[in-house]
């Protein structure tokens, strides 16, 4: 039988698709009670996939049979309930059932004629984002892989406008000669915003960075005087104590003088969302930009970035691409609005996730992720942890009032019990636990479990040092 006529046995028998589905549901039963880091045992079979490149076609089966008795094991359980190392969300049911039918669909989202119902759900997506943020009616979205992908497109489209409003063509004109410009963010700003500012040639040395206060916050009497070269990058959501800068004030001063602010909102711009919370993102609709993503907070599947823009046509320019043989539409072609050019329906699976929860449940959501950290940080405290910040959205810094060297190593306790995940990190000068609180299957239970181990670990540790 040649390769072509095995496969399409292959699609026509679907069992292959019925052995994934049943791995696929053996590993949902199992997520939420298994080890959340891969034991050393299921990382040491990894081994068993490094061989020399084959030369005959394999049998399906057989992948992905070695796919889920090995790769199953050594996967982190990030869709339980007990992941809480880095913001990495969870998956609403309904957005995986999506992914499972968009997957075979296969569509390319350059363009209208290449796949007309992924240009017709990303023009809903970005009609209802914008009804969710209350942001001005010109704001154009692009479905990018992640907020990382997402900064980039914004500070290419403050890059483009900055420059034209003092006569240059960037596209065209390009780095030498063009306006100096000025980069302006806190000291605390996230890592994906220095590397876009690289990429971009912005320079590291000349961004001009503004202290922060005890939470992380970008000071406002600290911001240096502004005009129209300058680039405001500021955060809805400090990577590790969660708190928002003063969005209303710096956006206010910004508008005055020409300046371009981007909001870098990763998991936090969704407090924009809701009723209790939307007071953290208050005055961000006076932005030009924002990042978000949908793999965070809103636990759609990977990935689900998005990049937010009030100026389409800076957008547009700065990421402009032709050829003859691509034929635009009066419809919303994709590509005018990433950097790429083939790219996957993610904005589908968003789709669903905004359809299925409507506002009182994106409500009900968000909401929940700031009560459960709120709950972590409260049992913390009363076990005799100092928790850092104030927890205004589902971040909590939590010391172990223990040395460095020995919260390392309590770190490390905790990560190995497998009751739980969480990450290290250094706050104001000191080595402490990051606890990012963002998936919908945690429970209250899920924290006592946790909370548990943390009491554990720092019992071994610091009975031992």
């Amino acid at each position: 039988m040649s390769l072509r006529d095995k496969m399409h046995a292959e699609q026509q028998l679907k069992s292959l698709y019925e052995e994934a589905r049943g791995y696929a549901f053996e590993y949902a039963d199992s997520v939420t009670e298994r080890n959340v880091f891969p034991s050393p045992e299921a990382i040491k079979d990894l081994n068993y996939f490094i061989e020399d490149m084959p030369v005959e076609n394999g049998d399906g089966s057989e992948i992905l049979k070695q796919l889920h008795q090995l790769g199953s094991p050594a996967s982190v359980a990030q869709t339980g309930g007990r992941y809480f190392g880095y913001v990495n969300g969870g998956i609403i049911p309904v957005t995986l059932a999506t992914k499972w039918l968009t997957d075979f669909w296969d569509q390319n989202t350059a363009l209208y004629l290449m796949s007309p119902v992924a240009s017709r759900l990303e023009a809903v997506c970005e009609t209802w984002l914008k009804q969710l943020f209350d942001l001005p009616d010109e704001t154009v979205a692009g479905f990018v892989s992640g907020t990382s992908s997402a900064i980039f497109c914004g500070l290419a489209a403050a890059r483009y406008r900055l420059c034209d409003n003092k006569g240059w063509d960037f596209n065209r004109q390009g780095m030498n000669g063009a306006p100096p410009l000025r980069v302006i963010s806190g000291q605390q700003t996230h890592g994906a915003v220095v590397k876009a500012l690289a990429l971009l040639g912005f320079g590291l040395d000349n961004i001009e960075y503004v202290d922060c206060d005890d939470q992380g916050r970008l000071c406002l009497e600290k911001l240096p005087a502004l005009d129209d070269s300058c680039l405001l990058i500021l955060q809805a959501g400090n990577v590790n104590s969660g708190a928002f800068d003063p969005f209303d004030e710096i956006c206010t001063l910004a508008n005055n003088v020409g300046a371009w602010v981007h909001i870098d909102g990763a998991f936090g711009l969704w407090a924009g969302a809701t009723g209790q919370l939307r007071h953290l993102t208050e005055g961000m609709n006076k932005a030009q930009s924002w990042s978000v993503d949908g793999h965070k907070t809103l636990n759609t599947p990977y990935d689900s970035g998005i990049l937010l823009c009030a100026d389409k046509q800076a957008l547009t320019h700065a990421l402009q691409a032709s050829g003859a043989y691509l034929h635009f539409s009066e419809s919303r072609d994709g590509m005018h609005y990433t950097p790429e050019m083939s790219r996957r329906a993610r904005a589908v699976e968003l789709w669903a996730a905004l359809k299925y929860l409507g506002r009182e449940g994106i409500d009900e959501l968000i909401v929940g992720l700031h009560e459960r950290a709120f709950l972590f940080a409260n049992q913390l405290s009363q076990q005799g942890f100092s928790v850092l910040n104030d927890v205004v959205f589902n971040q909590v810094v939590v010391s172990c009032n223990a040395s460095d060297e020995d919260t390392e190593e309590i770190i490390q306790s905790i990560q190995d019990s497998g009751e739980c995940w969480v990450g290290g990190s250094v706050w104001q000068g000191q080595k402490v636990i990051r606890i990012s609180v963002c998936s919908w299957v945690t429970t209250e239970s899920d924290i006592d479990r946790s909370v548990k181990s943390f009491v554990a670990a720092r019992k071994k540790v610091l009975t031992t040092s």
